[in-house]
C-alpha cells in the first residue's frame, strides 16, 4: 500500500509532485521516489511513497521505470503470482518479487485489457514515453482513491485530496453543493469531492491523457452489467467463494492480522484467515462502561473474546478512551472529505495500536452488509411495504405513540424508540425515497429549513443523483438486490471504503477487504433477495455458509454496528466544541446554516426530545472540515 502523485503538462510539476509526495508520507513511510520525463511537447512527473508489503527490498521501490514505461501504483494485486507465471511463459523476465513489476509488464503486453484480469485494490498511473500518454486507473469497486485536478492544459493527481490542497489550495474553492450532499448523506459520491474542480477517477475505469488536452477513457468493470449477468446465471458455491477470497487476500511478505468486532463479517474473515495462517492475531475494541450505557450499545467485545477462545487465537483488546475533543479535528483533517462517521476513529486507533506492535496489514469484514443485505435499513425497507398495508388509523396511532416517547431517559439511550421514530420517517414512502430516507440524515424539507434558501437547488441535485443511481438497476432485479447494488455503488465507496482507507493509512497500515472483491460481488448478485433476507433473518445465505466455520452464538447474535458512543461524546466531551465551534462557527457566520434551526437541533438532542446525534456529529465535522480548508487557502 502506498501513495501516488503526479503532474502532467505542468511547468512547476517537479516542485508540486515533490511537495505532494512529502504530504503523503504517512501512506508510505518505507521509501519515496520521483521521476521526471520532459520532451519538447510534454512534461510528466510521477511521485511515490511506499509501504512495503510484497518484496520489501529496495529493488521493488517506485516509481518503476523500464523500457519506455513508468509506473506508480498504490495497492495490492492478489493474483500477481498467477499473472507473473503467465507472463513468464510469454518470455517476460522479472527482477523483483513484487506485484508492481507484474502490473507494469501486464500493461506492456495487454494495455487497458490488463485491468480486467487484475484481482486486487489499486489506483495507478502509467506513462508511455513513446506515445506521450499518461493513463490513470482505479480498481473495480473504488477501494483505493485517486483524485484529479485539471490545471491549464494538463492535470495534477494524488492519492488524497490533502496533497492537492497543500500545494495549490489558493487555486481552489469549496463546492457548496457538495457540502450540502455531505450534510444529507454523510458522504460524497465516489467520483467527486467537496472541493470544486477536483474529482476522482470513477471505480472500474481508466482515463488516458495526451498533450493538448486530448482525453479518452474506458470502463473495464461495470457493476450493473456484472449484477445482471450474475442474476441470470447459476448460483455460485458461496462458502467456497468466500474461503478463496480470504485466502487470496492473505498474500504478503509481512505479518497479517485481522479486525475482530465480534460481528458475523469480521468473525468469518478471522476464522478463515486462521485456517490458512494459524498464527494470525486479531484486534478488537471496547468502550467505557458509561459511554456504552448512554448509547445503549451491545458489548461486542465479549463476542470477540468468545470467538478468540473458540479459535485459540491471540486477541488484542483496546479500550477506547480517546481524547475526543482533540482527536476529532485531527480525524476530520485525515479523512479529506466532510465524512461524519465516527467509526473512522475506531479504525484509526486500532490501526495505530497494531502498527505500534509491528503489524502492517489488517483484514476487515467491510462490504458484507452492502452485498448481502445486512443493514437494518434493508430489512426496514421491506417491512415498510407491509406497514403500508395497515389501516390508516393504526399507522396514525403508531406515529403519535412514537412521537410522545423520549429517546433517552435516566441517563440511558432508548434504542427501540430511536429505531421506531426512524422507521416511521420513511415507512410510507415509495421505494427509492424510502431507501434514501432510511439512511440519510434529513427529509428534503428539514434540510432545506436548516440551510441558506439559495441552496435549495443543491438539495434537489443531491437527491436526483441518488435517484439516478438507484434507478439504474437491471430489469428484473428484486428489491433487496436493488438496495444492495445501490449500496455497492454509493454507500460502500463513498463512506465505508473512504474512511477505512484514510484512517488506516494515517496510521501507515494497510486494510484489506476480502468481501469487496469482484468474485464475491458476482456471487452475491447470483443470490435472490429472499436468500439474503429470509423472513426477518438478514444475510441468511452468508449465515448458512458460516455455520461451517463459526459457533452459533456468533452467527445468531443480534445485529450490531461498528459504531462509537457519539451521544455520550456530544453530551460530555464535545459539548463545549458544539457550543463554540458549531453554534458560533463559520457555517453559521457564512450563512450556510441558519442559526435558529441549528440551535433547536442542539436543544432537542440535549433534552432527549429527538435523536439528532448523527446530524450534529456531521455538522460539527463539516464545520471543522471547512476551517481546515480555509487554513490551506481554499476559498469559500
Amino acid at each position: 500500500m502506498c501513495a501516488i502523485a503526479g503532474a502532467f503538462g505542468q511547468q512547476d510539476g517537479k516542485e508540486l509532485v515533490a511537495a505532494m509526495t512529502e504530504r503523503l508520507a504517512h501512506r508510505g513511510p518505507d521509501a519515496g521516489g520521483l521521476v521526471e520525463h520532459v520532451t519538447p511537447t510534454a512534461s510528466v512527473v510521477l511521485g511515490h511513497r511506499r509501504l512495503a508489503i510484497l518484496d520489501p527490498t529496495s529493488a521493488a521501490d517506485q516509481p518503476l521505470r523500464r523500457d519506455g514505461l513508468t509506473l506508480v501504483y498504490n495497492g495490492e494485486l492478489y493474483n500477481f503470482r498467477q499473472l507473473r507465471a503467465e507472463l513468464v511463459e510469454h518470455g517476460v523476465r522479472f527482477t523483483t518479487g513484487s506485484d508492481t513489476e507484474v502490473v507494469l509488464e501486464a500493461w506492456r503486453r495487454w494495455g487497458p485489457a490488463a485491468l480486467a484480469v487484475f484481482r486486487g485494490m489499486f489506483a495507478l498511473a502509467i506513462h508511455d514515453e513513446v506515445t506521450g500518454e499518461l493513463t490513470l486507473a482505479r480498481d473495480p469497486l473504488g477501494i483505493k482513491p485517486l483524485y484529479t485536478m485539471a490545471r491549464g492544459d494538463g492535470l495534477l493527481f494524488a492519492s488524497e485530496l490533502k496533497a492537492l490542497t497543500a500545494v495549490v489550495g489558493s487555486e481552489l474553492r469549496v463546492d457548496p453543493a457538495a457540502m450540502v450532499a455531505a450534510a444529507l448523506f454523510r458522504w460524497l459520491p465516489a467520483t467527486r469531492s467537496a472541493v470544486a474542480g477536483v474529482e476522482q477517477v470513477p471505480p472500474g475505469t481508466w482515463v488516458t491523457y495526451r498533450p493538448g488536452r486530448q482525453v479518452r477513457s474506458g470502463t473495464f468493470w461495470d457493476p450493473v452489467a456484472i449484477a445482471e449477468t450474475a442474476a441470470h446465471g447459476a448460483p455460485a458455491d458461496l462458502g467456497a467463494v468466500i474461503e478463496e477470497a480470504v485466502s487470496a487476500h492473505l498474500v504478503a511478505d509481512v505479518p497479517v492480522a485481522t479486525f475482530l468486532s465480534g460481528g458475523l463479517d469480521s468473525s468469518i474473515v478471522t476464522a478463515l484467515a486462521q485456517r490458512r495462517s494459524p498464527d494470525i492475531e486479531a484486534w478488537t475494541i471496547a468502550f467505557r462502561a458509561g459511554d456504552q450505557h448512554l448509547e445503549a450499545m451491545p458489548d461486542d467485545a465479549r463476542y470477540a473474546r468468545l470467538l478468540a477462545r473458540h479459535l485459540g487465537l491471540r486477541l488484542h483488546e483496546i479500550e477506547l478512551r480517546p481524547e475526543i475533543a482533540d482527536l476529532l479535528p485531527a480525524m476530520v483533517a485525515t479523512l479529506d472529505e466532510p465524512i461524519g462517521d465516527p467509526a473512522a476513529i475506531n479504525t484509526f486507533l486500532m490501526c495505530q495500536q497494531a502498527r505500534a506492535a509491528g503489524v502492517k496489514v489488517m483484514l476487515s469484514g467491510t462490504g458484507a452488509d452492502e452485498l448481502f443485505g445486512g443493514y437494518r435499513k434493508h430489512l426496514a425497507c421491506l417491512l415498510a411495504g407491509r406497514y403500508q398495508r395497515l389501516p390508516r388509523p393504526a399507522r396514525a396511532a403508531a406515529r403519535r405513540t412514537a412521537a410522545a416517547l423520549p429517546v433517552a431517559a435516566a441517563g440511558r439511550g432508548l434504542r427501540t424508540v430511536r429505531w421506531a421514530r426512524r422507521f416511521l420517517d420513511f415507512a410510507e414512502l415509495g421505494e427509492e425515497e424510502a431507501f434514501r430516507r432510511s439512511y440519510s440524515l434529513y427529509a428534503p424539507g428539514e434540510l432545506g429549513a436548516l440551510l441558506d434558501p439559495a441552496l435549495d437547488t443543491a438539495v434537489g441535485q443531491a437527491i436526483d443523483t441518488h435517484r439516478a443511481v438507484y434507478d439504474d438497476a437491471p430489469a428484473g432485479l428484486d428489491r433487496v438486490n436493488r438496495m444492495c447494488l445501490a449500496d455497492a455503488r454509493m454507500f460502500l465507496p463513498g463512506l465505508n471504503l473512504t474512511y477505512t482507507d484514510r484512517a488506516s493509512m494515517a496510521a501507515s497500515t494497510e486494510v484489506r477487504v476480502p468481501f469487496v472483491d469482484p468474485v464475491v460481488f458476482a456471487a452475491a448478485f447470483g443470490l435472490a433477495g429472499r436468500a439474503k433476507i429470509a423472513g426477518r433473518t438478514q444475510k441468511a445465505a452468508l449465515k448458512d455458509a458460516a455455520r461451517a466455520w463459526l459457533p452459533a452464538a456468533i452467527i445468531d447474535r443480534p445485529k450490531a454496528s461498528f459504531g462509537a458512543p457519539i451521544r455520550a461524546w456530544l453530551g460530555q466531551d464535545l459539548r463545549a466544541l458544539v457550543d463554540d465551534a458549531l453554534l458560533g462557527g463559520e457555517l453559521v457566520g457564512s450563512g450556510f446554516l441558519r442559526p435558529e434551526p441549528l440551535r433547536r437541533l442542539v436543544d432537542d438532542q440535549r433534552a432527549g426530545r429527538r435523536d439528532l446525534a448523527l446530524q450534529l456529529w456531521q455538522l460539527l465535522t463539516l464545520e471543522l472540515w471547512l476551517r481546515g480548508m480555509r487554513t490551506q487557502g481554499v476559498a469559500a
